[in-house]
């Protein structure tokens, strides 16, 4: 049985060709382009709102096809349709939302998968907190990208049911299922063997580096407060290689995300690290963000704040043979294995609860996310010493960084490499769709309990604004403005046509407006037994007369 998902589709992500290139960008860049060309279902499905933006989706994917494959879109305006691929991707946490929408028709229909990336901001975690009070099922799922990131998730749930429970006397489960599936990188593109030597001479020979240097590099967004914080890898690097006899360079390559930060980075690189060359190049740049790996001998990043909880650039670095050096923190911790891929440096940060006050002024806004993160990296020490050793070892021993490389190679090769994930992305979607077929609906709708109390039809949420509220008994006649030339006028003009795809056609329209003139008369319960066929036309169609009633084309007697 081959299964595969509608992928909810906006530019932002799955695209890393904007000015501000994070890492969810890459990764979802990477998610769509491997499940397009290694994906085992029949048809591939887009989600998205309209067909603008369902023929950029395939323009996007269009040179990665390598067999032919149907290419299907679902209009979110016809959710219901969902249910032929019987799986909706998300590429964020956010299943709540349309896990209310999907009660509005059947919750059988299909499941709802995401996937997490930073989870620390409002945000995520309010969404998070949502999988206990939406009508999510246990044929849904959020993917946790690390160990780290699934305990980071249980652990919300759990102190939010807890109060929940203490609120409300009833103490939530949570039912979705929280599956570790890391992210992934294509093993096959990075260059290996005479490709990975001509690469190197190419790329040291551009940059004007020494084929016997030592170059050490970073990749990633240069900021201290959302990534990683350069001084502790400038002071041991300055350490590491006044002990070394050979000429050091550090290439930075990302992009400065604050302007304030530029100077800082540079300065305090001279400051802390002056006995090594440093090199900063423009990552968001894909000649260099592809190609600027076969420059270096050792990957290196320290990672300290709390918006990390994957980790990719580390799986870049091992897929192209590099020794990585990494803070022994969040997913970095499950993705280099310690003196075998490269070394984790161990990581030092306060106790619980010696945060509050920046919690409270992150919660009432006082303090914005980045800088709320820049407390918390400022509070984070990662081991110099520890660091800088392991950085003198990896300079002094080219074996030791090639035994380390094939090591992280292999291990990219089995874990991370994209036509692995994406076959475990399938697995999931397989269970989960045997899942939805033999277990017990959670919450079941109940005829006379909205699908969600909290966004109902206005028209049951108000129906005591009106002095009455159309009913079937009604009988409907002509009204004052009912010709040809006002019904023209009305359907012409933006400010009377608005919403007329939510209405039924204007030549059903028409054709009411003259069976009424006809039979000088005609009840509701008549009119919709004539004209509508199933419950979106019935909706369409009371809608309609009303419209029409607006208006003064149609008139009731009651």
């Amino acid at each position: 049985m081959t299964i595969s998902a509608a992928i909810w589709y906006t530019k932002d992500g799955y695209d890393t060709s904007g000015t501000r290139l994070l890492g969810r960008h890459s990764a979802g860049e990477g998610f769509l382009k491997s499940l397009v060309q290694y994906g085992t279902g029949e048809s591939l499905y887009c989600y998205t709102e309209n067909q603008g933006t369902f023929s950029e989706f395939c323009e996007r994917i269009r040179p990665w096809l390598q067999q032919p494959r149907k290419v299907r879109w679902i209009p979110t305006i016809e959710s219901q349709l969902l249910a032929q691929p019987g799986i909706l991707y998300r590429p964020d946490p956010t299943l709540s939302e349309m896990a209310w929408a999907r009660r509005f028709a059947d919750q059988r229909a299909y499941s709802i998968c995401g996937v997490t990336h930073t989870i620390a901001t409002k945000y995520v975690m309010e969404r998070i907190g949502d999988l206990l009070i939406a009508p999510v099922q246990p044929w849904d799922a959020l993917i946790c990208t690390s160990v780290a990131v699934k305990m980071a998730v249980e652990a919300v749930l759990e102190n939010w049911a807890e109060y929940l429970a203490n609120r409300t006397g009833g103490k939530p489960q949570n039912l979705v299922k929280l599956p570790i599936i890391p992210l992934g990188v294509n093993y096959s593109s990075f260059p290996q063997g005479v490709e990975a030597i001509n690469a190197r001479n190419q790329q040291r020979q551009a940059l004007g580096i020494a084929d016997n240097d030592i170059v050490v590099l970073f990749v990633g967004r240069l900021t201290f407060s959302a990534k990683a914080h350069p001084v502790p890898m400038y002071m041991a690097l300055e350490r590491a290689a006044k002990k070394a006899n050979t000429k050091i360079h550090l290439i930075q390559a990302g992009w400065i995300e604050d302007p304030r930060e530029e100077p800082e980075f540079k300065s305090s690189a001279q400051a802390f690290c002056p006995s090594v060359n440093h090199i900063f190049v423009d990552g968001r740049k894909p000649e260099i963000r592809v190609n600027i790996w076969s420059a270096a001998d050792i990957f290196i990043s320290l990672s300290d704040n709390i918006q990390e909880s994957f980790g990719l650039t580390p799986i870049e670095a091992m897929a192209n043979g590099l020794p990585a050096v990494v803070s022994d923190w969040n997913g970095y911790k499950e993705s280099v294995r310690h003196e075998i891929d490269g070394f984790r440096i161990p990581t030092l940060s306060p106790a619980a609860n010696s945060c509050l006050d920046l919690t409270v002024n992150y919660l009432d806004s006082s303090l914005n996310w980045p800088t709320y993160m820049g407390h918390t990296s400022m509070a984070t020490a990662v081991n110099i010493d520890a660091c800088t050793e392991a950085l003198s070892k990896l300079i002094a021993s080219s074996e030791l960084r090639r035994r380390m490389g094939e090591n992280g190679r292999q291990r990219v090769k089995e874990i991370y490499d994209w036509k692995v994930v994406i076959a475990a992305y399938e697995q999931l979607w397989k269970e989960l769709a045997e899942i939805r077929a033999t277990m017990p609906e959670s919450v079941p709708l109940k005829p006379e309990i909205s699908p969600y109390p909290l966004c109902d039809d206005p028209f049951k949420a108000f129906s005591h604004y009106p002095t009455k509220t159309l009913s079937n008994e009604m009988v409907i006649s002509w009204g004052k403005m009912a010709t040809p030339e006002r019904l023209k006028e009305i359907h012409n003009m933006w400010i009377t046509s608005f919403g007329s795809e939510r209405r039924i056609p204007i030549s059903i329209q028409i054709d009411i407006v003259d069976a009424i003139k006809q039979e000088g008369g005609m009840s509701v319960g008549e009119i919709l037994r004539r004209y509508a066929k199933n419950e979106k036309e019935l909706a369409y169609l009371r809608r309609t007369l009303l419209y029409l009633m607006k208006f003064d084309i149609l008139v009731t007697n009651n």
